[in-house]
């Protein structure tokens, strides 16, 4: 049985407790790997490290010379694509049709887009008058912010988890990951890629484990690191921010979100069906970005529910070697407890099923794995729990609107804040609508349409922070005013 290791200081190390936990392939529930859980012990062994490299050779590079380092981590994960894609699979169940072209590119281009970025980012510079009239001049540097301890999650491991660590060390700081207990894999395989491209010992460090009383609860603890990047469900959000106020620690969180959907009249409806068949079902609804809510015009309410529906049921379930398959399973049997709770509460409240709502049948070799239907509702009220409470799986309620304003109203009505999605040819409105949108993203006829250099993050109980380009240098970077009197 293959064990999955910490990665400490440049090397490959157990648990001193000796303790191990699962990891199970969601679409079969084999287990396929022992992981290695840390305690206090790894923990303070991987910080330890961290803070060294930042006084050792890593901090005494040059911007040149750490860029030229991470460009070679991205071609490192690229030559080992197949690699990085199979553990990928292996953890998510995901297909492979969808992981080979978001997933891995887009993990191996967040080292090289925030490489690149670093090296041209510019700051700003003053002069000014002084008392005795010779002047002064004032001008910014930037110098890392220290240990960054990345909590990243289980629906996008690799893709989100370079999402923080490239920008985090482009700006040369040093970085303790503690990736989902979920999907452990790849940010454990990295490390082999760190070291073959020359990153330092203690750059990059891995510890695994779970929340409370395990690794994240003594990353998130520990004094001796400077500030926390994370992305997930908005509790534990709130859990590490009452952490990171001890030491007054900076944080970047992207939460929950209860993402809507608005389908104007006037929208072009084929590419409205399928952008909101991809919203809803892609990653088997386990995208933080994803539409639980859509809110459809009146006029074009019921061909829209009856062309989702038979989009929805067009999708092809199947595991992640089937070339074939666009639907794979949810990433654990707990995480399908959860989902399937909603599909009953919805038919307790008396939902219209349109599809779904349950389990689907499989083969006898993929009988074990984790796997639900998707599934539409509608007729369900506002209040429902259904429709104000992130699922996190392949689902969406659908419901009328009458006017522009009650649309708005509606996508408005959550303390989620993350992301909508508006259909409309008419420019007008797509400007004006999505101006009123009480979100952190909003897109116009796309979805999941990303340029990384631009601004990402929640609004309300979404997050707190923005990621993307010079944004994440922001938060990875202390701004310094050195004045010079002349």
């Amino acid at each position: 049985m293959k064990e999955i290791k910490h990665f400490i200081n440049g090397q490959y190390v157990g648990s001193a407790s000796g303790k191990l936990f699962d990891n199970v392939n969601p679409a079969n529930g084999q287990v396929i790997a022992k992981v290695h859980e840390a305690g206090q012990a790894e923990v303070d062994a991987a910080v330890k490290a961290a803070r060294a490299a930042l006084k050792g050779p890593w901090g005494k590079m040059s911007v040149a010379e750490r860029t030229e380092i991470l460009h070679r981590v991205a071609d490192g994960i690229t030559a080992r694509f197949d690699e990085f894609l199979e553990a990928e699979c292996l953890d998510t169940g995901k297909p492979k049709s969808l992981a080979s072209h978001i997933d891995i590119p887009r993990g191996a281009a967040n080292f090289k887009v925030f490489a690149d970025l670093i090296k041209n980012v510019a700051t700003e510079a003053f002069e000014m008058a002084t008392p005795d009239g010779s002047g002064a001049l004032n001008y910014s540097v930037r110098r890392p912010k220290g240990v960054i301890g990345v909590i990243s999650p289980w629906n996008l491991p690799l893709l989100l988890m370079t999402w923080k660590v490239g920008p985090a060390l482009a700006c040369g700081n040093t970085v303790v990951v503690k990736p989902s207990e979920e999907t452990p894999t790849t940010t454990a395989l990295l490390g082999e890629v760190m070291n073959e491209a020359g990153v330092p010992p203690g750059v990059y460090n891995v510890v695994h484990g779970f929340g409370g009383d395990s690794a994240g609860a003594f990353l998130t603890a520990h004094p001796d690191v400077d500030a926390y990047t994370f992305t997930g469900e908005t509790g534990t959000g709130e859990v590490i921010m009452r952490a990171a106020a001890k030491g007054v620690r900076q944080v970047s969180l992207e939460l929950g979100g209860k993402n809507a959907g608005i389908v104007f009249a006037d929208c072009d409806l084929d590419k409205a069906i399928e952008g909101t068949l991809r919203s809803a079902f892609a990653n088997c609804g386990q995208v933080c970005l994803g539409t639980e809510r859509v809110y459809v015009e009146r006029p074009i309410f019921d061909e829209f529910v009856a062309r989702l529906k038979a989009g929805a049921e067009a999708l092809v379930i199947g595991e992640p070697n089937d070339p074939t398959a666009n639907f794979g399973p949810l990433v654990s049997h707990k995480h399908r407890e959860k989902v399937l709770s909603y599909y009953q509460k919805a038919a307790d409240e008396g939902a219209t099923v349109v599809t779904g709502g349950g389990v689907p049948d499989m083969p006898a070799h993929l009988a074990g794995g984790a796997w639900v239907q998707p599934t539409i509702w509608t007729g369900l009220p506002d209040n429902s729990a259904v429709v104000t409470e992130e699922i996190f799986g392949p689902c969406c309620h659908i419901r009328p609107f009458d006017t522009e304003a009650e649309a708005i109203e509606l996508a408005n009505s959550l303390p989620y804040g993350l992301a909508s999605a508006i259909w409309t040819e008419n420019t007008s409105r797509a400007h004006r609508v999505a101006g009123q949108i009480e979100a952190g993203i909003v897109w116009v006829n796309s979805w999941f349409l990303r340029d990384l250099r631009t601004a990402f993050g929640g609004a309300k109980q979404s997050g707190i922070g923005r990621e993307g380009g010079v944004h994440s240098l922001e938060f990875y970077t202390e701004l310094k005013n050195i004045c010079v009197k002349l």
